[in-house]
């Protein structure tokens, strides 16, 4: 969904914010202004179940955040991490900028990486080998974390929020974000 609007002698790539951070505006390498969805801020907190086949409804608002096309992969919790396919790229490219020793780190992410499409019906399907690192059995909890979605267990993700959701906790959040 990329739209050519106006060419500039430009010779770097960077992302612009607009329209409240869910649209973006690109200048890409050749010069060209374009416009199109990406990189947008991932909220919210849904409550669904996986089927019997491993696939897993993803609501409306988090289609457009995540777009029809996105990426699964492990994350440091005991969680999955969906990023949409320009914030994987952004990922995929400060890995790559990193020196080879640094990069191979990485590997585990990349190596369990599922590209995900969605089916007629929305959902996408969460390989097995996602789903057993998850813990993730049938109530899944599905939180927006900025520049990408996690996906938890429902009763783990209960534990971590009551954890994390205290005002004490809040409080310390906004003090080292300076707010």
């Amino acid at each position: 969904m990329t739209k050519n609007i106006k060419k500039f002698p430009l010779t770097f790539s960077k992302q612009l914010p607009y329209n409240g951070g869910t649209k973006w505006l690109k200048v890409v390498e050749n010069g060209v202004f374009t416009q199109g969805w990406g990189a947008g801020s991932v909220t919210g907190e849904y409550q669904h179940s996986l089927d019997n086949k491993g696939r897993l409804f993803i609501p409306a608002k988090l289609r457009d955040e995540l777009g029809e096309v996105f990426f699964i992969t492990l994350s440091m919790d005991r969680c999955l991490c969906a990023y949409s396919s320009d914030n994987w790229q952004i990922l995929s490219d400060k890995v790559s900028a990193m020196p080879y020793v640094k990069q191979r780190k990485m590997r585990p992410l990349f190596a369990h990486a599922a590209r995900c499409e969605l089916d007629a019906q929305g959902r996408a399907l969460i390989p097995q080998a996602l789903r057993s690192y998850a813990n993730l059995t049938k109530n899944v909890t599905v939180i927006g974390c900025n520049n990408h979605a996690e996906l938890w267990d429902s009763e783990a993700w209960n534990a971590v929020y009551a954890e994390e959701t205290t005002p004490e906790n809040i409080a310390a959040v906004m003090e080292e974000l300076e707010f």
